[in-house]
C-alpha cells in the first residue's frame, strides 16, 4: 500500500492514468487512434519525466500486477521509459476514430461538408468514401499505414472502458495503486465513466502529453483527486 493510503487499513487505492507521450501525429493534431506511431525524442524524455513524477507521488513502486499499458506502441514505450513494466490491455486501447484518422480536425470537417466535431459527431457520420488504406510519412522519415474504416462512437468506447475500470476495482479494493497508460480521449472517457457522467463531458477534461491524473474515492463517492499534472 503507498504512503498515500497509509493511516487506515481499509483505504482504497488511487488509479492513476498517465497519457502517452509526444507523437508527430500529437503536434500535427492528426486523429491518432489505431494507427501504431512510435513517439518523438521529446515525447521519449517527456515520458521519463512523467516516471519521476509519479514516483514522487507514489515512492513505494506499483505492485507488477497493477501496471497495464494499451497494446499501441506510443503507450507501450511510455510506461517502459516511465520505469514500468506494464501488462498490456486491450481496453485502454485509443478510440477507434475510423473515417477520420490520420487527418486533423479541420480537414475532416472539409470532407464533411464543412462541419465534424468528433465528440458531437463521432465516426459514423463520415461517408464510407473516406474509408481506405493510405500511407502516411513521418518526420523522422518512418512510413506507417493509416486505415479508415468505420471507427468506434462514443458509446461504444464508453462501454468498453468499464472493463478496464473491472479490472482495476478489485485491486483498487485491496489498497493498491493502479496505473494505467494510454491515450487522451479514451483516458478521458473512462473518468466520465469513473464518475457515472454522460461521455460527452470528456471533452471539457484537458489531458496533455505525458501528463497525469489521480482518481480516487472519497466519503464513497468516486472522484477526481488530481488533475493533468
Amino acid at each position: 500500500m503507498s504512503e498515500t493510503n497509509s493511516g487506515s487499513a481499509a483505504a482504497l487505492g488511487r488509479l492513476v492514468l498517465l497519457r502517452h507521450g509526444q507523437t508527430a501525429w500529437s503536434e500535427s493534431g492528426q486523429h491518432t487512434g489505431r494507427t501504431n506511431i512510435p513517439l518523438t525524442e521529446v515525447g521519449e524524455q517527456q515520458a521519463r519525466d512523467a516516471g519521476d513524477r509519479i514516483r514522487s507521488l507514489f515512492p513505494q513502486p506499483f505492485d507488477a500486477e497493477c501496471v497495464f499499458a494499451s497494446p499501441l506502441k506510443r503507450a507501450q514505450q511510455t510506461a517502459s521509459l516511465a520505469g514500468f513494466g506494464p501488462r498490456t490491455m486491450p481496453a485502454l486501447a485509443e478510440w477507434d476514430y475510423g473515417r477520420a484518422e490520420g487527418r486533423t480536425r479541420q480537414t475532416v470537417a472539409q470532407m464533411n461538408g464543412g462541419s465534424w466535431d468528433v465528440w458531437r459527431d463521432g465516426p459514423g457520420v463520415l461517408s464510407s468514401a473516406m474509408e481506405g488504406e493510405w500511407v502516411d510519412t513521418l518526420p523522422s522519415g518512418e512510413r506507417v499505414t493509416v486505415h479508415n474504416g468505420p471507427g468506434e462512437s462514443l458509446a461504444d468506447v464508453y462501454e468498453r472502458v468499464q472493463q478496464a475500470i473491472d479490472q482495476a476495482v478489485p485491486l483498487l479494493e485491496d489498497g493498491r495503486n493502479v496505473l494505467f497508460v494510454a491515450h487522451a480521449h479514451v483516458l478521458r472517457i473512462l473518468t466520465t465513466r469513473w464518475l457515472g457522467v454522460d461521455p460527452h463531458m470528456a471533452k471539457l477534461l484537458r489531458l496533455d502529453t505525458a501528463h497525469y491524473s489521480v482518481l480516487s474515492v472519497y466519503k464513497g463517492d468516486r472522484g477526481i483527486e488530481r488533475w493533468n499534472c
